[in-house]
């Protein structure tokens, strides 16, 4: 059943870093302070976890969804998780390949529902993984 959807490449970026931290309110100064960083032991600062949402702006959103044969209109994200094997920092750079691992098909009250899952494994230059994203995806029945 796994097919691979997409391929996505970005690097982890120090201003993006920092605006990350900004806007999800991440008071810890690893986040920002490359001494603090090093000092508890990384090689820089040290990416919020929401980083990884980056990826979506590199991304062909609507290629992917058609290569699935999903209406973007209907569709709806069920769930979303993140496991990670380590913190991404500034510096790392990072390919995220996503790959589809169920479609399936349920009754709903409306009507059928389709169900995708993707798991996309972010690694990093030397090709060990950071963080696995896995993500349902819930295309709603026709009206």
């Amino acid at each position: 059943m796994e097919r691979e959807v997409d391929v996505v490449a970005f690097d982890v970026e120090r201003g993006k870093v920092r605006e990350f931290a900004r806007a999800t309110l991440a008071e810890d100064p690893v986040h920002t302070d490359r001494a603090v960083a090093t000092a508890r032991g990384h090689a820089d600062v040290v990416a919020t976890p929401t980083y990884v949402a980056v990826s979506l702006h590199h991304r062909d959103q609507r290629g992917w969804v058609a290569r699935l044969g999903l209406d973007i209109e209907r569709m709806v994200v069920g769930t979303v998780r993140w496991t990670y094997q380590r913190p991404m920092v500034v510096g790392d750079a990072i390919v995220g390949r996503r790959r589809v691992v169920a479609d399936e098909r349920r009754s709903g009250s409306g009507g059928e529902l389709r169900l995708v899952s993707l798991a996309t494994d972010f690694v990093d230059a030397i090709g060990e993984t950071v963080v696995t994203q896995e993500d349902v995806l819930v295309e709603r029945p026709a009206r």
